[in-house]
């Protein structure tokens, strides 16, 4: 386990900059364990947090550690307000000079999204690194909690994560019994990309009823070819295409109408931010594929009338 204290940068040179103390006030210390099973420890919760992942950014503020956060990364969009913030690069390339010089008392990281080298780096200057990355619904609950307790925000987070969990049940237990329907989720259109059943837009999908009909594949996000979705003949495509209002990739589907989906007229968007990223938000994103599936459900009975 690593355990960090809240010390102060003293007389670090970081590009040419030096760097003062930040001070360290004695409060009760704090810890909580990472996703990588690290406990991170702080003499008190912190108040100036640097979330780098726009994921890490709305976890933060939704543990209600809005107010804390003084750094983030480019596409850092919600909540609005986080689009104040000074950004410091992006997920893959972090400029540390300006990171260190708005002084975190603590940076969020993410497992699989930032470079290790620079991560290491931050932690090499005395900032402590907490590293996050769900992977399931109380993946998402739980980094809520313990971005909490790290930041003296428990109330807050706890009502938040509680409210996700209760949502998030209550979804499973509508749809427990609800006919399966074949779906093929579209992630990306070049290369052609999808999700299996361990990716947690895959189990959004189970959640619904939905059958991924690539669920069984290795990888987590699996590269396709257009001739493996017609051999599949999914019964609904659901796509997020590039931006919040982008239907594209799913106009390019109208090319092909042998496609049950297409024939069905099953082809159906969802906003990307509301199912792509790991966040509360998922609730949002979940209730609408349910409901997205509820539609081709109906539309099985226009069929046959």
């Amino acid at each position: 386990m690593a355990r960090f204290p809240r010390s102060a940068l003293t007389a670090l040179v970081l590009c040419g900059g030096l760097l003062g103390p930040v001070a360290s006030p004695a409060r009760g210390e704090v810890c909580a364990v990472d996703d990588t099973d690290r406990e991170v420890c702080l003499a008190a919760p912190a108040r100036r947090i640097a979330a780098l992942s726009p994921g890490a950014t709305e976890l933060v503020y939704a543990a209600g550690a809005g107010e804390r956060v003084v750094a983030v990364v480019a596409y850092s969009d919600y909540p609005p307000e986080a689009r104040e913030v000074a950004s410091v690069g992006s997920h893959t390339r972090v400029d540390l000079e300006r990171l260190v010089a708005l002084r975190p008392e603590l940076v969020i990281g993410w497992v699989t999204g930032n470079p290790a080298e620079q991560l290491e780096r931050i932690e090499a200057l005395g900032v402590p690194v907490f590293y996050i990355e769900p992977r399931s619904f109380e993946g998402v609950a739980s980094a809520i909690e313990r971005l909490a307790r790290l930041a003296g925000t428990r109330v807050a987070g706890d009502a938040e994560a509680e409210r996700f969990r209760q949502g998030m049940a209550a979804l499973a237990e509508r749809y427990a019994e609800a006919a399966p329907v074949p779906v093929f989720y579209q992630v990306w259109d070049e290369p052609l990309m999808t999700i299996n059943d361990d990716h947690l837009i895959g189990q959004v999908l189970n959640l619904c009823g939905g059958v991924n009909v690539f669920g069984d594949l290795e990888r987590l996000v699996p590269r396709l070819d257009e001739e493996a979705v017609l051999a599949a003949d999914p019964e609904a495509i659901l796509a997020g295409g590039m931006g919040e209002e982008n239907r594209d990739w799913l106009t390019h589907w109208e090319r092909y109408p042998e496609l049950t989906a297409v024939d069905r007229d099953n082809l159906f968007f969802v906003p990307p931010s509301l199912i792509q990223r790991p966040t509360p938000r998922l609730l949002e994103g979940s209730r609408l594929f349910c409901e997205k599936l509820d539609r081709a459900r109906e539309r099985r009975g226009e069929q046959g009338s």
